[in-house]
C-alpha cells in the first residue's frame, strides 16, 4: 500500500489544520492507521492512531482534546483534525499503516509496529 499525506502548512498559534492520508494499492479498512510526527533534532513520536473499524482511537497526551483522528474507509483516507495548534506542534507529520490484526494502545503507539509510511507533510505553527 502507498500512503500520501497532505494538508500541512503554516498556521498561527491557536489555528487549525486538517491532515489527510490517502491510501492506494490496498484497502484502507485492512489497516490500523497512525499519525506520527518528527520535529528537528528529535525522534519520531506517536500522535494518534485509529483501529480498522474506526471505532477505537488513541492519542498522545500532548494532543488529547485538541486533535481528532478519523477515517473514511470508502475513500481510503484517514484524517487528523488539529485544533488549537501550538508552536510545539511544529513538525513533519507522517501517516502509517499496520496490516496486522494487532490492536490496543500498547501496540498502535509504537512506530516500529507500522509497516507502511507516507512521505510526511510539514506543519509549522508560528507564535
Amino acid at each position: 500500500v502507498q500512503l500520501q499525506a497532505s494538508g500541512g502548512g503554516l498556521v498561527q498559534a491557536g489555528g487549525s489544520l486538517r491532515l489527510s492520508c490517502a491510501a492506494s494499492g490496498g484497502t484502507s479498512s485492512s489497516y490500523s492507521m497512525g499519525w506520527f510526527r518528527q520535529a528537528p533534532g528529535l525522534e519520531r513520536e506517536f500522535v494518534s492512531a485509529i483501529s480498522r473499524s474506526g471505532y477505537t482511537t488513541y492519542y498522545a497526551d500532548s494532543v488529547k482534546g485538541r486533535f481528532t483522528i478519523s477515517r473514511d474507509n470508502a475513500k481510503t483516507t484517514v484524517y487528523l483534525q488539529m485544533n488549537s495548534l501550538k508552536p510545539e506542534d511544529t513538525a513533519v507529520y507522517y501517516c502509517a499503516a499496520d496490516p496486522t490484526y494487532s490492536s490496543g494502545s500498547r501496540y498502535l503507539t509504537k512506530r516500529d509496529n507500522y509497516d507502511y509510511w507516507g512521505q510526511g507533510t510539514l506543519v509549522t505553527v508560528s507564535s
